[in-house]
């Protein structure tokens, strides 16, 4: 089955789009945070456009085929008051929430007091299900003022507070060596670093282990007081198997099945890559048993991310942390904001 379907424009135009089953908003910006009401009007209108942020060039997308929604988010309030909306549509989703304590660090200058992010985090699962929303502390910084231990301790305390509130935690190591615009904010935006010393940021060696045994520990000490909670790590190649922790899979079709297994079209689209063709009675097709490798090959190697178009761009996240890949700067980010219009097509 074709992912390209004829979009009609309000102009009375039409346009090939590209029609996904599954949607990512997402890893680029927040939209949650900050586009929920564009996001409700584009799912309203059917269609969004994304450009390209290497060529400009727009693509559009249709929501047509759409099953699932992934949202990335560190501030998913907004969008609690469109959840009946999502229901009503038939849209599947689920919520990757990142809630770190970098408070201190001043690394997540608009993103709220600790305290308000874990109740809204505890509204959003008691109102979707634990199992529908991941614990997300991401990503790891190493500061010449952080010890391992006060880290860990971060964790902690933000976990005691999302006991039974979620099932999992995925959490990473700052990249830095792979991206210049983390290592300029970095730099520019915090008193830690200077042109020399920035790939310090990145957990390694002794203090790397100490934060994976600690990790581990917390898990174990969590699940002794009835709290099972899965350890995974997001874009890691460092194998922690030894400590009973995963590679995560952000989008992820095992998730999916298990969450939205009554969907017979998602999950067959889930073991084949296509949705099912319809027999004269309106049947569909067996479900394969084995599942054919659906990993999108335009995300990183190491990550194990099943296909998905995501429909955030670059440069529009006002949350304005240090170590974001997406944003140059935050000059570029208002300037781009003061362009968007929730009635608009796409972002800005």
């Amino acid at each position: 089955m074709s992912n390209e379907v004829t979009i009609s424009l309000p102009s009375g135009k039409t346009v090939i789009g590209h029609a996904p089953v599954i949607v990512s908003a997402s890893r680029s910006t927040d939209i949650p945070a900050f586009y929920a009401d564009w996001f409700m009007n584009r799912l309203r209108s059917g269609y969004c456009v994304w450009y390209n942020p290497f060529n400009q060039k727009p693509m559009y997308i249709s929501f047509a085929k759409t099953k699932v929604v992934v949202f990335w988010t560190k501030n998913p309030e907004p969008m609690l008051k469109y959840l009946p909306e999502l229901d009503r549509l038939g849209l599947h989703y689920y919520f990757q929430v990142t809630l770190n304590d970098y408070v201190d660090e001043g690394f997540e200058p608009n993103v709220g007091p600790v305290s308000h992010r874990v109740e809204v985090f505890k509204r959003l699962s008691d109102a979707i299900g634990k199992e529908k929303v991941i614990w997300r502390f991401d990503p790891l910084i190493v500061t010449p003022h952080l010890s391992a231990r006060q880290l860990l301790s971060k964790v902690y305390h933000v976990g005691n507070q999302l006991k039974g509130y979620t099932n999992k935690l995925v959490f990473s190591f700052i990249d830095v060596k792979a991206y210049r615009k983390v290592q300029n904010n970095l730099i520019k935006e915090t008193p830690y670093y200077t042109r020399e010393t920035v790939e310090s940021a990145e957990p390694s060696g002794s203090y790397l282990i100490e934060l994976v045994e600690g990790l581990a520990k917390l898990r174990d000490h969590w699940k002794d007081e009835g709290w099972d909670l899965t350890l995974a790590t997001c874009g890691e190649s460092i194998d922690l198997e030894k400590y009973g922790i995963e590679h995560n899979q952000c989008i992820d079709g095992d998730l999916m099945e298990r969450l939205f297994t009554d969907d017979k079209e998602l999950v067959y689209y889930l073991h084949t890559g296509n949705l099912p063709e319809p027999d004269l009675f309106g049947g569909i097709p067996d479900i394969p048993e084995e599942r054919k490798n659906l990993k999108d090959k335009g995300q990183r190697k190491v990550c194990g991310c099943m296909i998905s178009k995501d429909i955030g761009m670059y440069n529009t996240c006002r949350h304005f942390c240090v170590y974001c890949y997406a944003n140059t700067s935050k000059d570029v980010v208002l300037k781009n904001f003061q362009q968007h219009s929730d009635d608009a097509d796409s972002l800005f």
